[in-house]
């Protein structure tokens, strides 16, 4: 059994006129009401509707973790200390200290995995009592690690293109609040937060990186950082078989694009005000990243979905009608259901084997997940063996396992890819740092079939439940298109028949003229190649979150013990 920690400073304060008895530990802040009188909520939160009051016996306990206070701030006593203007009052606060109330803000949490910031005022009989309590918190704030200099960037033209104005009037006066200071850049063009982050910007200045956006400029930011880590450490990002060097600096999500998924996947929610609170209190979350590869050239990084098929050909369909908005990604995917297409390839892969976990199991990635620690202490522990033995072939060909057939997608999700669109996600059983990725094969079907499974990402059906749909957990894959040897080739069938009938097949899916290869969605990105390696790169980025609180947590919001 643990024991309790140690209690720092126990006192008598007064919360709204009534007695606490309040008390500090290196772990929580407690205060208890002494009587069993009616209870007055004393919590006064800032963006969020108050828990309801309730009435205990033995007087209502309130516990926050030491963890998630966000600052701790000195206030004056206003009835003692009321200044009327007069020189009698005057001379008497110059021989008084009027500082006798103190203020806490934390954090508190609201429905569906929403955070937001409350605050409770305590008053002190004394003020030296008063400064005592600010310093002993502050000294056990000083000594967590939590982000005191952070680079921020805004993209301007993500989803809605309300960035710069949720950074402004919902992320910044947290900040403040917390003491953390910000260098602001508002990217000017596509790439430019990637660019900056590989040359420019002087990393040692700060305790992380934070991007206002989408998806896409979270992948700006880890593709400037990883590359930037990789160069500095003397990798060659060109070889597959490389192992990458983790980025020391942990990234910071505000949501502001049109899916936000890897904010579901690592908080639960899309809120920018819970986003900004994880990153306050400095939360740490590992996460794999997968390395996308065509002959040795370095394509991409992906930490989402890399889908080839149906999602790939979503993508390519709604970029030529990016004046829509997000719905473009709704009718193009209406379009690229009717149409139907499967495509021919030959998919390589390479268990993960000996690891806890498989992609139908009901264990899902959770704050403080086992499988992801589990796993990564086992890959810790080859990484280690393998180093000791430098002549160990790492992957043996004997492992590799190859599938052939007629696919409506290939897909490979590192996380599960949840969204308000998909609640379950594309693999529910996707974890964020397990060093695996799940490889989906939809092989070819009827219409009808293939509806079935994309409903069931919205069901609590067993979407992996269907004879044309395997599922396996990997550390790396191949794909090749039929009849592709090599990317000249493709480029010569791609630039004969289709340039002189693609338009007419594209506007025409009746003709009956199907394209013989699709495209790769990595992220939200086309990549330029069909044929890739893709290999899992474990815990190779740290992400200012504590993955999805289990429901428990949240329940109980009417008690406000729940923490």
């Amino acid at each position: 059994m643990e024991r309790p920690s140690r209690l720092l400073l126990v006192s008598e304060l007064r919360v709204r006129n009534s007695a606490y008895d309040v008390s500090l530990s290196r772990s929580l802040l407690t205060w208890k009401r002494r009587t069993s009188s009616p209870v007055y909520h004393p919590f006064r939160p800032r963006f969020c509707v108050p828990s309801f009051p309730r009435r205990q016996a033995s007087g209502v306990c309130h516990s926050v973790s030491v963890s998630e206070i966000i600052s701790v701030r000195e206030e004056e006593e206003e009835n003692g200390c009321k200044d009327d203007g007069s020189w009698k009052k005057i001379n008497e606060r110059e021989g008084k200290d009027c500082r006798q109330a103190f203020t806490v803000l934390y954090v508190e949490r609201c429905q569906q995995h929403r955070w937001r910031c409350a605050e409770v005022s305590f008053t002190c009989p004394e003020g030296a009592l008063c400064q005592r309590w600010v310093t002993s918190i502050r000294e056990q704030l000083a000594a967590i690690s939590t982000p005191k200099q952070l680079l921020v960037y805004i993209n301007p033209y993500s989803g809605k293109k309300h960035g710069k104005h949720i950074y402004e009037q919902k992320v910044a006066p947290l900040f403040a609040l917390a003491g953390v200071t910000t260098h602001v850049i508002v990217t000017e063009h596509a790439n430019y937060a990637r660019d900056h982050l590989r040359t420019e910007a002087e990393l040692k200045k700060f305790d992380g990186v934070v991007c206002v956006g989408g998806d896409g400029m979270f992948s700006e930011i880890i593709h400037g950082l990883i590359w930037r880590s990789q160069i500095y450490g003397g990798v060659d990002p060109n070889c597959a078989d490389e192992s990458l060097l983790p980025s020391s600096l942990r990234i910071g999500i505000i949501p502001a694009g049109s899916t936000d998924c890897i904010c579901f996947a690592t908080v639960g929610s899309n809120d920018p005000v819970t986003s900004a609170l994880h990153i306050i209190v400095g939360d740490s979350q590992p996460m794999d990243v997968c390395s996308v590869h065509h002959n040795n050239t370095f394509l991409r990084y992906s930490v989402s979905l890399l889908g080839y098929g149906f999602y790939g050909d979503v993508l390519t369909d709604s970029e030529r009608k990016r004046w829509m908005g997000p719905a473009r990604y709704d009718l193009s995917g209406v379009k690229m259901f009717l149409t139907h297409h499967y495509y021919e390839g030959t998919v390589s892969y390479l268990p993960a084997r000996g690891i806890m976990g498989n992609p139908r199991d009901a264990n899902r990635c959770r704050s403080g997940c086992v499988v992801c620690q589990h796993n990564g202490r086992l890959i810790s522990e080859k990484a280690e063996r393998y180093q000791m033995d430098e002549e160990t072939d790492r992957e043996s060909e004997g492992e590799w396992k190859t599938i052939r057939g007629k696919f409506l997608a290939i897909n490979a999700a590192s996380m599960s890819c949840a969204c308000p669109r998909s609640p379950k996600g594309l693999s529910p059983a996707a974890h964020l740092a397990d060093g695996t990725t799940d490889l989906i094969l939809v092989r070819k079907c009827s219409r009808f079939d293939f509806l079935r499974h994309l409903l069931r990402h919205t069901s609590k059906d067993d979407q992996f439940d269907l004879n044309f749909v395997e599922v396996h957990r990997v550390r790396r894959f191949c794909f090749t298109p039929r009849h592709c040897q090599s990317d000249s080739d493709l480029d010569l069938r791609e630039n004969g028949k289709h340039q002189i009938f693609g338009q007419i097949c594209r506007n025409h899916p009746a003709c009956g003229c199907a394209p013989a290869y699709s495209s790769w969605n990595c992220d939200g990105e086309i990549l330029t190649h069909k044929a890739i390696d893709v290999r899992v790169h474990s815990n190779l980025i740290k992400l200012f979150a504590r993955g999805i609180e289990e429901p428990t947590v949240f329940d109980d919001l009417t008690n406000p013990c729940a923490i």
